[in-house]
């Protein structure tokens, strides 16, 4: 058995990566992988049919019954893994025409053989040949700069254009003609049969200890040779097999050639002859495929599921890895590919227009935004300003978190099939919600990037961030938005529960340990802890990585707007918050959450619980069950397993649309942002000059982004860590509310946070009554989002056994997650770089105090920054956040299968797609506390300040 070790060596010594290094090298595998999958799509147009393979389309025969038997006699130096004496496999075969489109076996083509070796139920070796010794392509990108070239091609005046014009243009004109060369030498000779040719690996393999080798398929000794083939017939090559296989048995020869140098057998040059006076074909097995009558209804099916495989030569294990540039590509060129065949993933080629038009358009927008920033034009051309600056955000600012394959690729077994239930249903995890990259997303997945990570330790406490915290955010007088209502703060809790949480070690397990400046009072960590003269604050989980670098996390729930925080992120949460013996509905106590553990309720997420989140998440479990009600009477046949699952889709799809449509539009309260929302959701406006714009800039915008195919925009798609920066929203939260009776106007009581929080809010709740704690926040502001407006309770904050001031704690977070400081964060989002306090905050005391804490405009903190820039006109956060929102509010929706391609009625029911068309948050208030009717605003958003009632008794109002 090859060791990991050798394997090392071997890759080390044979293989050289484009780019310099195996992950630079993988990410332009992944451009080309998206070059294939459109190579496809122009396949499809000029054929007419369904997306077919990117190359080897038509399969004249396809038999499941082979088998390849080792020789008895096999050389002990090529004897390693599966490749033993006598040893024999069940074996899959595929014979194949080489080109792309389906056309008649008359042309002259290249052909293939894919094999796949079934070892055990945990081992398969995918073997593929075609019918010449070499490559045309030297590495990747000549094969895709042919691939492309040709692609569509169907014609003799369309192939030499492809071959005479577009190949040179793309790879130079020596190389062309080195490639029409090896082109011709393969499409001149006339093919009577497959089981006559013989088939050569494309590149090199490592054999275990041996090596290197290349492998080839040749006709077993005493094969008949080919009648003259009958050219009239477009299929006489299957017609010509089945009748040969009809009679015996047809067999090859499975041989395989060494390694002798790097001149005459390279590796990383699949374009050089392996030849036989220099590395001598060793026979070492036989594959045979036994005699059958193809024609048979059992061997229709059978090439019927052979066309849904997916053949990879990286289907192997390491002993057995493929090798060289060419090889490594596969890897993903081929998952690309049979993912687009099978409708798993999808590519959405942009006009030229656009490609040529955007970036002339995008250069005189940023000229004129040095001047009128884009919040200052007319709405329309503000729409199409932030149109074209998410198009620059999409270019630079989507980074993966950290490699999602090996660099270089790794062998695999082959894929699982799809669980045929989560085509249509979230999973519990997060998981298939990509069809093609099941992991993509799920919890567990690490957070990725907008901008590139600045670690820097010797600024971890530079400066102390509980002097930031005492100087620059603590609440000294409530700073209210009058634009919203406290909903709006509950709501943004609420949905960033369902989409992030990083892991953290249990209290005194391994903390940040943050000295208490001079001056400042001792500190107690925990409940009825000594005091200290330090903060101790939980760190969070990196993901360990060889050679360390910046740290990356995981996030614990999916990223995906599923609804996590209702129905949990994993299957045994998920069971347990369902209704007895299996119901559709979430189970409620007399129409509330359930009591969990230490009085929290039980429910998908309940970190952090005060009152107004648990409002929100009763409301919505009640809006679950409404919905399965209405499904029930809706499709009787429907089984209750399966009502649950359209419920959560509805429901999560609801919320979506909500925050989309209702709540951002109320915090950002620009013309424009709610325009760009609900072209988001149901496409622009439809007036000639915005759709010309859309037309010429970026075609892709002119629908809504529900019911088009998923785009992840060249980067998998998760939340960034970013992303999570410009969502530290605390200020939003007040430190006393008053809770009132909706029918009378009369005054409840008046409470602080901390009597509404943690095991207190199902009391309080419970005892107020749901439509009083939605009236008593409805007409309650929350707290603006700016510095010295940090809410006081969360100052001092007890959670999980430690006692947090959680401003500080955000600070040392975006820190030690490599968060860039806030001058770096602006010009990272292409923003102008600052160059003093003052162009930084129009309030001179503010600025006083920033000189104060901070040396330089370049060390303040980037939620500092965020909280200390003046807005734009009607925003509730900065403009600067504000850009990281423009990017990734479009890719939440724009990701997701159940938001974008299977947002349809085959999955949601007719009924479900009407309830999210339908709804809204002020439905959904209204179907469960139809008393607040007459309190809510008329025409605006539920998050807007809601209609006071007038005393009973008195003239006054509350």
């Amino acid at each position: 058995m090859a060791t990991t070790a050798e394997t090392g060596r071997h890759r080390r010594r044979y293989e050289r990566y484009a780019g310099g290094d195996p992950e630079a090298e993988r990410r332009e595998f992944e451009d080309l992988a998206r070059d294939m999958m459109r190579v496809q799509a122009r396949n499809r147009r000029a054929a007419g049919g369904g997306i077919a393979r990117a190359l080897h389309a038509k399969a004249p025969v396809g038999v499941e019954n082979a088998r390849l038997r080792f020789h008895d006699d096999l050389p002990a130096a090529l004897r390693a893994g599966f490749a033993q004496p006598g040893a024999e496999y069940p074996a899959t075969v595929r014979l194949s025409n080489a080109s792309g489109i389906r056309q008649p076996d008359r042309v002259h083509d290249l052909h293939g053989i894919a094999v796949r070796v079934r070892v055990s139920p945990e081992e398969s070796h995918d073997l593929l040949a075609s019918s010449h010794p070499v490559s045309h392509a030297r590495d990747a990108r000549e094969f895709v700069a042919f691939a492309k070239a040709m692609a569509g091609a169907r014609n003799p005046v369309t192939k030499a254009f492809g071959l005479l014009v577009k190949l040179p243009l793309a790879v130079g004109w020596g190389t062309a003609r080195r490639m029409r060369g090896n082109v011709r030498a393969v499409t001149r000779r006339v093919v009577g049969s497959l089981a006559t040719e013989t088939y050569w690996s494309r590149g090199a393999l490592l054999w275990g200890n041996a090596g290197p080798v290349r492998y080839l398929l040749r006709p077993a000794p005493g094969t008949p040779a080919a009648a003259a083939p009958d050219r009239t017939d477009p299929d006489f090559l299957h017609r010509e097999f089945a009748r040969r296989i009809a009679a015996a048995d047809v067999a090859f020869e499975l041989c395989v050639q060494r390694y002798v140098d790097e001149r005459r057998t390279p590796v990383e040059d699949a374009s050089v002859e392996w030849k036989d006076a220099v590395a001598p074909a060793l026979p070492v097995g036989r594959l045979t495929l036994p005699a059958q009558d193809l024609g048979s209804a059992e061997a229709l099916a059978a090439a019927r599921r052979i066309e849904e495989l997916s053949f990879n030569p990286w289907y192997t294990t390491d002993e057995f890895r493929p090798l060289g540039n060419l090889n490594r590509a596969r890897k993903a060129a081929y998952q690309a590919s049979s993912a687009h065949r099978l409708g798993m993933r999808f590519t959405d080629d942009e006009p030229l227009r656009n490609r040529l038009l955007a970036p002339v358009a995008t250069a005189v927008f940023g000229l004129l935004n040095r001047f009128v920033p884009w919040h200052r034009l007319p709405p329309r051309l503000s729409l199409l300003n932030l149109i074209l600056l998410r198009k620059v955000l999409r270019r630079h600012n989507l980074h993966d978190g950290g490699p999602r394959d090996e660099g270089p690729p790794t062998a695999q077994t082959v894929p699982a099939p799809v669980p045929e239930r989560l085509r249509t249903e979230r999973s519990y995890d997060g998981q298939y919600n990509d069809l093609s990259d099941p992991a993509m997303g799920a919890a567990g997945a690490v957070f990725g990037r907008n901008l590139t990570p600045v670690l820097r330790p010797g600024l971890f406490d530079v400066p102390n961030p509980v002097t930031v915290s005492r100087r620059l955010l603590h609440r000294e007088t409530f700073l209210p938005a009058t634009s919203l209502n406290v909903l709006a703060a509950a709501w943004i809790q609420f949905q960033v529960h369902d989409w992030v949480d990083h892991p953290r070690y249990k209290a005194g397990e391994r903390s940040v340990e943050v000295p208490l400046p001079p001056g400042t009072g001792p500190w107690r960590n925990t409940p009825g802890g000594p005091p200290e003269s330090v903060m101790r604050i939980a760190e969070n989980r990196a993901v360990d990585r060889p050679g360390g670098g910046c740290p990356v996390f995981r996030n614990t729930v999916s990223h995906w707007w599923d609804g996590s925080e209702l129905y949990g992120s994993d299957k045994y949460t998920a069971r347990s918050l369902r209704e007895p013996g299996g119901g559709a509905g979430l189970r409620l106590e007399d129409d509330f959450l359930p009591a969990g553990p230490h009085g929290i309720p039980h429910t998908g997420f309940h970190d952090s619980w005060w009152m107004g989140l648990s409002a929100l998440h009763t409301l919505f479990a009640r809006e679950h069950n409404a919905v399965c009600g209405a499904l029930r009477a809706a499709y009787p046949a429907m089984t209750e397993e399966r009502i649950h699952q359209t419920a959560r889709l509805v429901v999560s799809a609801l919320i979506a649309k909500i925050h989309t449509l209702e709540w951002t539009p109320a915090v950002l309260g620009t013309e424009a942002v709610r325009i760009a929302m609900r072209t988001n959701w149901e496409g622009p406006p439809r007036t000639w000059p915005t759709q010309l714009g859309l037309w010429l800039f970026e075609n892709r915008a002119r629908t809504g982004i529900p019911g088009t195919l998923p785009h992840h925009h060249g980067v998998p798609f998760s939340l960034t860590e970013e992303y999570i920066t410009v969502y530290r929203m605390h200020p939003l939260l007040p430190d006393d509310f008053e809770l009132y009776d909706h029918d009378s106007g009369q005054r409840r009581e008046t409470v602080g946070f901390t009597e509404i929080q943690s095991d207190r809010a199902e009391k309080r709740i419970r005892e107020t009554g749901l439509a009083n704690t939605l009236y008593s926040f409805g007409v309650a502001h929350p707290g603006a989002v700016t510095l010295h407006n940090h809410p006081r309770a969360l100052q001092h904050f007890e959670r999980d056994g430690e006692i947090i001031d959680l401003s500080v704690v955000d600070l040392v977070r975006a820190r030690r997650r490599a968060i860039p400081r806030y001058n770096d964060f602006r010009a990272g989002l292409h923003k102008p770089r600052l160059r003093s306090f003052e162009e930084l905050s129009p309030h001179p005391e503010t600025v006083d105090r920033l000189k104060e804490v901070y040396r330089s405009v370049d060390e303040v903190d980037t939620m500092v920054g965020l909280f200390a820039e003046n807005p734009p006109r009607g925003f509730g956060f900065s403009d600067t956040a504000f850009r990281v929102f423009v990017l990734m509010a479009s890719r939440r929706l724009q990701s997701d299968r159940f938001l974008t391609v299977d947002y349809r009625p085959e999955v949601y029911t007719p009924l479900g797609l009407d309830w999210v068309r339908e709804g809204g948050m002020t439905s959904v208030v209204l179907r469960h506390c139809p008393e607040l009717a007459g309190l809510l605003p008329r025409h605006t958003s539920a998050f807007a300040p809601w209609r006071t009632v007038a005393r009973t008794g008195t003239g006054d109002t509350t």
